[in-house]
């Protein structure tokens, strides 16, 4: 038992590590891009009220790209989904918190699932003359979900910029305070109870948006 806990955890620390190597990678890609017109970050539930360690990790990683200059907007994205509170504005409230400018955080508070964080916040860059787009999430799982999906549905192209964890590291003791009232939805019902696993499913890899609508099944570009 002992050598099995050893090894799930040597693994782990293997992934982690590699998952980071690859985030380094991607990043060093996009620079040459930079400074790009706004980032994308998708939304995580906002439970217990406090973020869990994703949440904090993605809007950290925005306000570290911002405040360094290689984004020029955040597009913070996600409806209230498993709890009563709208993810995309409680991210925003704790990016202001950290120094991002308010007239700097767009919302979308649609989005219900990991594709359609990326379609809705696509509009939201059209709508508001946005011409070159990142996606900032996590290198181990989101980020690479999603890369097939940013390339095939969207004329202009998403840079992938997943968050890197040494870089994170060094405001580990960050714990910005907020008061989440703003973001609450005054009806709530989570959507474990309003879709089955198979309507989540579809909704996860994109089948809930009306891709016919558009022509060859893809956004035009920005």
């Amino acid at each position: 038992m002992l050598f099995f806990i050893t090894a799930c955890k040597s693994f782990g620390i293997y992934m982690s590590k590699r998952a980071d190597k690859s985030a380094q990678h991607q990043f060093i890609h996009a620079k040459p891009y930079m400074p790009f017109d706004a980032l994308i970050v998708p939304g995580v539930p906002f439970e217990n009220g406090k973020w869990d360690r994703v949440m904090k990790a993605r809007v950290m990683w925005s306000w570290i790209l911002y405040k360094n200059g290689f984004v020029k907007n955040i597009i913070y994205s996600g409806a209230a989904v498993y709890s009563p509170y709208y993810e995309a504005v409680i991210m925003g409230l704790y990016a202001q918190q950290l120094g991002i400018p308010k007239e700097h955080i767009f919302y979308d508070t649609i989005a219900r699932h990991s594709t359609e964080n990326v379609f809705y916040s696509y509009l939201i860059a059209r709508k508001n003359g946005f011409k070159t787009l990142a996606l900032g999430t996590d290198p181990y799982f989101q980020s690479p979900l999603l890369k097939s999906f940013t390339k095939r549905r969207f004329a202009t192209y998403i840079h992938h910029v997943p968050f890197i964890i040494d870089s994170l590291k060094k405001y580990d003791n960050l714990e910005p305070q907020i008061n989440p009232a703003t973001a609450k939805v005054k009806t709530f019902n989570s959507i474990m109870n309003e879709e089955n696993f198979r309507k989540r499913f579809r909704g996860t890899i994109g089948k809930d948006i009306d891709w016919k609508q558009f022509k060859d099944g893809r956004l035009d570009p920005l």
